[in-house]
């Protein structure tokens, strides 16, 4: 197996101004993705993200640092290294969403890039390139309903 970039593409019926606001703010991203994020969508900023409590020991806290952050065509983050460490290409992995307008929707290409730069033993790879495939196969799912009820709703 390759273990070098997820990639997906998703049709989205709602315009790329929408669908970036989804991807990038946190209000939005709290909603189909991680259950706190702090961040500001300009490049070089960087904020966390939480899966579970943040107060709780068993939470996962994520730093992130904004890489790209074009508005509606392209947002993208690197993630995935060790606290106190500036993201780089080297110990980080990167996330993009690309938007591409698709009749009077958007189709998103997301890409997750790094795994093997990140120098980690085939065993750890493996793994973590298993667990990211599935995460983003529960969560980018979660983002098309979460901008479906968003676009809906009155």
């Amino acid at each position: 197996m390759e273990y070098g970039s997820i990639e997906r593409e998703i049709r989205i019926g709602a315009t790329p101004e929408v669908v970036y606001e989804v991807v990038s703010r946190p209000e939005h991203l709290r909603e189909w993705w991680p259950d706190e994020a702090e961040l500001t969508p300009v490049p070089g900023a960087t904020g966390v993200i939480s899966f579970g409590d943040p107060s709780a020991p068993d939470a996962t806290v994520v730093s992130l640092t904004v890489v790209e952050a074009d508005p509606p065509r392209r947002f993208s983050f690197r993630w995935v290294y060790d606290e106190g460490e500036v993201a780089t290409p080297a110990n980080s992995l990167l996330v993009t969403f690309d938007l591409v307008p698709s009749g009077s929707g958007t189709l998103l290409r997301f890409t997750e890039t790094g795994f093997r730069e990140k120098g980690w033993e085939a065993a750890v790879l493996e793994n973590a390139y298993r667990e990211h495939v599935n995460g983003w196969d529960h969560f980018l799912p979660r983002l098309v309903a979460y901008t479906d009820r968003l676009v809906s709703t009155p």
